[in-house]
């Protein structure tokens, strides 16, 4: 079993050599510094790479087992690494970050552009990593609950499914009962770049749930993996 895993290691980054510092698992928060969306475009960042995130989500206020309230179905996916994302990519020399979003929306999840156009005003956050030279760009678009189901079958169609995307997820909006399963579970995972900040950010822009709840629901799982940071192990796997 571990040869196994020596070896794969071995096989090394190939062609995504030159992409293998963007995107990786454990970035802090303090990483990414806040930009206007002006100052993210401008001249200062020219020499930057740039990326493009969305959030696509619906509104949707079903109770589920009489108990809790969905709140809304927003976007993710699981991406070809393992770790849980947004649609979007690297903005390809000379695109602007928008048309980036809007294409890569295109080929992750096969979204029809003409129906649901991101534009300008869909900006919902820019952030600068300096030690990356890497900005990033988080878009959202608010559809219907028909629309945003048309959209997830739609996904098994896109170009990029069951390559670089290996399928979506609906994150769950509201708190267990033990204070832990439901949203603070959820965030509990692993998360390319920012994409765990990125989701916190859209919900309260776009006043799906409040602050308050939001940072109850970090403060719950940050405390979870503090205690259970030594529950995983190598010592466990080999039992």
């Amino acid at each position: 079993m571990w040869h196994c895993i020596v070896q794969m290691t071995d096989i090394g980054w190939g062609k995504l050599q030159a992409y293998e510092a963007y995107g990786r698992a454990g970035d802090k928060k303090e990483d990414f510094d806040i930009v206007s969306y002006k100052d993210a475009l401008s001249d200062k960042y020219s020499s930057f790479r740039h990326a493009s995130h969305s959030m696509l989500f619906a509104r949707n206020d079903a109770i589920l087992w009489d108990l809790y309230n969905s709140r809304a179905a927003v976007l993710m996916q699981m991406r070809f690494d393992g770790l849980l994302g947004f649609p979007g990519g690297l903005v390809d020399p000379g695109e602007h970050p928008l048309q980036a979003a809007n294409r890569e929306l295109e080929e992750e999840i096969g979204l029809d552009t003409n129906k649901f156009k991101l534009s300008d005003s869909d900006h919902v956050i820019s952030f600068v990593n300096k030690g990356k030279n890497l900005v990033l760009h988080f878009y959202g678009k608010e559809v219907t609950l028909p629309q945003f189901q048309e959209i997830e079958l739609e996904n098994l169609k896109a170009p990029d499914y069951g390559a670089e995307t290996l399928g979506i997820l609906r994150p769950p909006l509201f708190t267990m009962g033990d204070g832990y399963r439901g949203l603070p579970a959820f965030l509990s995972n692993n998360f390319a770049g920012n994409a765990r900040q990125e989701l916190l950010i859209g919900i309260q822009h776009y006043k799906i749930l409040p602050e308050e709840e939001i940072q109850k629901a970090l403060n719950s799982c940050l405390t979870f993996q503090k205690q259970n940071k030594d529950s995983i192990g190598l010592t466990n796997l080999e039992n």
